[in-house]
């Protein structure tokens, strides 16, 4: 059946959105999907986002069927039992039961000190309260969108159609393929195509300005695409370049996946509001505290949009025995929230700064690596510190929730004005919502991929170095060196392929071997072959290794064979690498997985 829709899906870490667009009818705008889903027990309302937080229901709730969608009653249909409710409600329930509910399940998809294949989530959770993996979470996100389209389109199922799936510019290959795991499960096409949400909101922005984008921006400018959502905090920067004779666009960088965003904004005017009660002689308890998380949530989008009031109250469920069924109330005004996250988030500094490292103490929990700074603006200092701080950035595009304030959106900006100004950044012209923002860009992608039309390149985000162990008299109890081999430049295209000129490399055949993957997303002029003794931490990070048995033949007399590399980037944006033996011609595929029951490997 040919695709009659292109459909665009930002999987967020505190918000899902879907975009979509008929294929056949050029002048058709990108539209947004209303998702049914739960508000409250037995009451279903149609959102145009779905909020990214599962609760996992009791066994009575489940017997009771108390969060039961329409398409779970069908059962032909694909997707899971109601075993756990999410959106809207489970959002709400994180107040009462944060021992039940997941949240940032997409930040753990990237966290490579846990098997994310495992039942860990809700981390920590007490004993015989359920749990799931990440990659389960993530699909049961992306099934009850599957279920929606489906039961609005059902003469057009998702299955069938062009998919674009968008994931940060900062996941590496491993993020990637559990995210992409997570979408087949899900019931998503095997020919979905992710993109980087940066890349993303470019899009949108495109989309929304059409050719006139060529009269905004010139050859040599550079555009710092800073996208701050609910959980996490995004940095790229694209170039305006010259292909024959045209303008085009090119990703050039991509920074660190920061744990960053506004959930943390939300914590700290809860702190703060927090202490406000302290003064008033009320000392929250613990389910007090996540219900005023989630009330300061409200409270920073009343106080912040443009048209908000001056002062809002907050208002928690009192707890003592004097106010069982009463309220406990502060208020605060537009200034105070102001500056208590310009303040903490977006802080003046020099574009010499970098983030500062506060450790508590010796000893880290294994949870989610949280930055322990929280200045947006260090950060991104840094990282234009690392990709040309001297050339100044033109332009800026704004992604995320959390600018959807002007106030913050104005604070960051004249931060980069004072960074640069002989040549002051400002706004890319033409509007965009930030809600729906990646979700619409990745729909206008798919569309200029199926129609032709302007394209962002850049290839591979990263550059990919196999681990190689080097020869050498053994030394009792340690291990012999590593050296690093680049098999993938930054900037690889997507259905490109390239031999990897070395030496032969000995292959271990015929027995369990562990392959070691490093990642690096500042040394962009490596080039396929090249070498690496030594590395610092902040150049090279190993992803996950794969445990693989490579098959042997009965020709094989020795415990390894000699190889060359050829690594492939699908045009899915999927990494890889092929081990030649030159002599016989054999090649065993190492395909990229973190499942730790996976063979990995077929020749």
């Amino acid at each position: 059946m040919t695709a009659q829709y292109v459909i665009g899906i930002d999987l967020g870490t505190t918000n899902s959105v879907v975009s979509y667009r008929l294929l056949s009818d050029e002048s058709a705008p990108c539209g947004i999907l209303s998702i049914p889903q739960f508000v409250a027990p037995q009451t279903i309302e149609s959102r145009r986002s779905l909020p990214s937080f599962m609760y996992l229901m009791t066994e009575a709730e489940s017997a009771r069927g108390v969060y039961v969608l329409p398409w779970q009653l069908d059962s032909d249909a694909k997707v899971s039992p109601a075993c756990c409710v999410t959106g809207v409600a489970a959002r709400q329930l994180t107040a009462e039961h944060p021992e039940r509910t997941i949240v940032a399940a997409k930040s753990w998809l990237c966290h490579t000190r846990v098997d994310r294949h495992q039942p860990i989530l809700p981390w920590k959770a007490p004993e015989g309260v359920p749990q799931v993996s990440p990659v389960t979470a993530s699909q049961r996100y992306l099934e009850h969108l599957a279920a929606a389209w489906n039961s609005q389109f059902s003469d057009a199922p998702l299955s069938e159609q062009n998919v674009i799936l968008t994931v940060p510019a900062s996941f590496d290959a491993s993020a990637r393929e559990l995210t992409r795991e997570a979408a087949l499960l899900a019931g998503l096409p095997e020919s979905l195509v992710l993109l980087e949400e940066p890349q993303a909101a470019t899009y949108a922005w495109l989309d929304a300005v059409g050719d006139r984008w060529r009269k905004q921006v010139h050859v040599g400018d550079r555009l710092l695409v800073v996208d701050v959502g609910g959980g996490t905090t995004d940095l790229t920067l694209v170039e305006v370049t010259d292909e024959h004779g045209e303008l085009s666009l090119r990703r050039v960088a991509v920074g660190n996946h920061l744990l960053i965003g506004g959930d943390n904004m939300d914590l700290s005017l809860a702190w703060y509001v927090a202490q406000r009660f302290s003064e008033k002689g009320v000392q929250l308890d613990p389910w007090q505290s996540v219900s005023l998380w989630h009330t300061c949530r409200q409270a920073k989008e009343s106080l912040l949009s443009p048209d908000g009031p001056e002062t809002h109250t907050i208002s928690v469920p009192g707890r003592s025995s004097r106010l069982i069924g009463g309220m406990v109330s502060v208020e605060i005004n537009r200034h105070e929230a102001a500056s208590l996250l310009c303040d903490g988030f977006l802080p003046d500094c020099s574009l010499t700064d970098k983030p500062r490292r506060q450790r508590a103490s010796g000893f880290q929990e294994l949870g989610l690596p949280y930055e322990s700074d929280t200045a947006v603006t260090r950060h991104l200092a840094a990282f234009l510190q690392q990709n040309g701080a001297d050339r100044p950035v033109t332009h800026v595009v704004f992604n995320g929730g959390v600018f959807k304030s002007d106030v913050l959106r104005q604070k960051l900006l004249d931060q980069l004005q004072v960074w640069y100004p002989d040549t002051p950044p400002k706004v890319v012209e033409g509007s965009m919502d930030l809600d729906f923002a990646v979700a619409r860009g990745a729909c206008f992608y798919g569309w200029t991929k199926a129609h032709g039309g302007v394209r962002i390149r850049g290839g591979t985000a990263r550059s990919y170095y196999v681990g190689i162990e080097t020869a050498g008299l053994a030394i009792p109890g340690a291990p012999r060196p590593l050296r690093a081999l680049c098999v993938v430049p930054q900037g690889m295209e997507e259905g490109t392929e390239v031999d990897v000129p070395s030496e032969p490399i000995g292959l271990v055949v015929g027995e369990p071997a562990r392959f070691r993957f490093f990642s690096s997303a500042v040394r962009r002029d490596d080039l396929a072959g090249t070498r690496l003794d030594r590395w610092s931490a902040d150049e090279l990070v190993e992803t996950d290794s794969m445990e693989a048995t490579l098959p042997l033949e009965d020709a094989d007399t020795e415990e390894y064979v000699p190889v060359t590399f050829r690594p492939r980037i699908t045009e899915l944006g999927v990494f890889e690498l092929w081990c030649v033996h030159e002599e016989s011609g054999r090649q065993w595929k190492l395909e990229f997985s973190v499942r730790e029951d996976a063979d990995g490997a077929r020749n």
